[in-house]
């Protein structure tokens, strides 16, 4: 298809340009106009961080295809004030600190921006709604709230100008509202991510998937790919110089896959062309055979005879953790009550607003450059040098901004197949994740089963809980361990309990591998005890702050893992979050107004109840 001759005026100057049939405004602003304050995060619509006015209508550029732009007045978030200005709601975020990562916050600033236009006086609901089809991850949406609402009083002259000005800042910084030092260039669209970067030269890499769970590699045909004209590189496990293999913990994960995929989106060959559509049609071009084998999902069923992903874990476990206190059976056999119930948490996805993006170029004198928003820079630095055969002295690694991360930019799974292509190329390549490819692709919270037993007195004392945790690593071993880890020492909570029993199991299976996200293994422990302890408080007909403060550790308290603690302050929590809560001390029952706060009506699966001295199998047993 031919190109368009598109006209229209941006940001106050007439433009006329050339665009490629079939591309978007978002394409057109970014890309040929080089205006990078609009954002693309979901390519659907959905997110609100590429909002731009067309002809003074907030839209969502990245649906609106650019020949329906041609002849309208287009303003993007680098129009909104002169260089180096701001307007008073651009002020108003950086004055309360509404921006973190700052991907989403240009499309927000136009959001805010159109809201005041249309309705100078609005309220903090209208506000609201007038934000509703803008997301951010960061934030959690209050200090976005205040800064319209602080703008919307300037703009009014409600409150004077200076309200926006920097707070003065005393003797100590402590207690001071002191401005984040990049939220100018994060209000006003400045800031340049991995892919908003762009350099004489450079490449567009795309990368070929796959589309099995599990499957041996039998050929690789890239020969077609190669022959096209503007293909500068195409690279498989065969480019690959060093000593390959990464992960956090166990290196186990390939660069690109070598002779087998063991999930679903796993990338397998790169090719870095002269466009991003051409580079697509490589892709497509490449040949592969394949051999199908079975595949496991369940990490239950993949310990207990599934087929095996890796030859050196022949029962499928990534890593065990145990940890013993005491005599757990003497304590369930002292217990009055013993309740157990199983647990089950899903794998999450960061959906951090920025897909992952990178950059890649070789310098002068051999040094290969690599921007990403990588949240573990000193790790990717080192695991890079072994698999490009590098000194350590020669990989740069450049932390560029991260548009959100929450533990999901830690891994690293593209930084050194794009370096591959520049070395083989010998130009610079940017590699820009689609929403869909960033979903495939990347690790996500791992996915627990846990089975919980906890035996106590009538009076609310425990003496002895039990849990068998069972955790999906995904295809390979990432950041498995250190989950593993953490959410065994922290699986017991901050209770002073006399004996415990913990296992923590990561296994492979074929999903997506799982990485690092917030709270890294102990939110899923912590939701296990917290939930029980509810449960028990419950039966027993006990106040759950209650039940929490007769068991909570003292000064001096031993831990499950044999350390010894000082000062314990969690009794101070349990006084304010039982005021804060607005809960009536002495109720027992969980359907009071923490659970309905919390979208709630206190219903939930039964739980078991068992008679002192019950016996029942063991986790272990039940599994072999």
């Amino acid at each position: 298809m031919a190109d368009l001759n598109i006209s229209m005026t941006v940001n106050g100057r007439a433009v006329e340009k050339s665009a490629a049939a079939g591309s978007r405004l978002l394409d057109f602003i970014r890309n040929d106009l080089n205006l990078t304050g609009t954002k693309e995060g979901c390519g659907a619509g959905e997110c609100g961080t590429c909002s731009v006015f067309v002809d003074g209508v907030l839209v969502k550029s990245c649906m609106v295809p650019v020949a329906k732009a041609d002849g309208a007045e287009i303003e993007t978030v680098e129009g909104l004030a002169p260089r180096r200005q701001m307007t008073p709601v651009q002020r108003a975020f950086h004055k309360t600190g509404a921006s973190q990562c700052g991907y989403c916050i240009p499309g927000m600033v136009m959001a805010a921006s159109a809201t005041l236009r249309e309705n100078p006086q609005a309220d903090l609901e209208e506000i609201k709604q007038g934000l509703g089809g803008n997301i951010c991850r960061c934030t959690g949406y209050q200090k976005i709230f205040e800064a319209v609402e602080l703008a919307r009083d300037v703009i009014n002259g409600k409150v004077p100008e200076t309200a926006l000005d920097e707070d003065e800042v005393g003797e100590s910084f402590i207690g001071a509202n002191v401005r984040r030092l990049d939220a100018p260039s994060k209000v006003t669209g400045a800031l340049r991510y991995a892919g908003d970067m762009v350099v004489p030269t450079m490449l567009h890499l795309q990368v070929l998937r796959s589309p099995h769970a599990h499957a041996l590699i039998k050929s690789i045909d890239t020969s077609d790919a190669e022959a096209m004209a503007g293909v500068e590189a195409v690279v498989t496990a065969a480019d690959i110089p060093g000593e390959d293999g990464y992960g956090v913990f166990v290196h186990d994960q390939p660069t690109l896959a070598t002779d087998k995929v063991r999930y679903v989106g796993e990338a397998i060959a790169a090719v870095a062309a002269e466009t991003e559509a051409l580079a697509r049609d490589a892709v497509k071009a490449i040949k592969i055979e394949y051999e199908e084998l079975p595949a496991v999902f369940d990490p239950h069923e993949a310990m207990s005879g599934g087929p095996i992903l890796h030859d050196y874990a022949q029962d499928n476990v990534t890593y065990h953790v145990p940890i013993r206190k005491g005599d757990v059976e003497k304590g369930f056999a002292e217990a009055d009550v013993i309740v157990e119930q199983d647990y089950d948490t899903q794998p999450i996805e960061h959906a951090y607003l920025e897909p992952e993006a990178g950059l890649a170029y070789e310098e002068a004198d051999g040094t290969i450059t690599i921007h990403s928003p990588s949240q573990n820079i000193t790790h990717h630095r080192h695991a890079a040098s072994r698999i490009l055969g590098m000194p350590v002295n020669k990989i740069r690694m450049i932390m560029s901004p991260v548009g959100g991360g929450f533990g999901g930019k830690e891994d690293m799974h593209y930084q050194c197949f794009l370096a591959l292509a520049a070395l083989k190329s010998g130009r610079p390549v940017r590699y820009v994740f689609t929403r869909e490819e960033s979903i495939i692709a990347s690790a996500k919270r791992h996915g627990f089963k846990i089975r919980y037993k906890m035996g106590l007195k009538k009076n609310g004392r425990i003496t002895a809980t039990e849990m068998y945790m069972v955790s999906d690593g995904g295809a390979y071993g990432c950041s498995t361990e250190g989950v593993m880890r953490k959410s065994a020492i922290l699986a017991a909570g901050p209770y002073d309990i006399p004996n415990v029993k913990v296992d923590t199991i990561g296994v492979y299976t074929n999903n997506t591998p799982a990485g690092a996200m917030r709270a890294f293994g102990a939110l899923q422990s912590e939701f296990s005890t917290e939930s029980h302890l509810d449960i028990c408080a419950e039966k027993l007909g006990l106040d759950p702050f209650e039940i929490r403060r007769i068991n909570m550790m003292q000064d001096g308290a031993i831990t499950h893992t044999r350390q010894k603690l000082g000062s314990v302050s969690i009794g101070q929590v349990l006084d304010e979050a039982e005021k804060v809560s607005g809960w009536e001390s002495g109720a027992p029952t969980v359907r009071g107004p923490v659970r309905k706060d919390l979208g709630g009506d206190g219903n939930r699966e039964p739980c078991t109840l068992v008679p002192r001295h019950t016996t029942t199998a063991s986790p272990e047993e039940e599994v072999a």
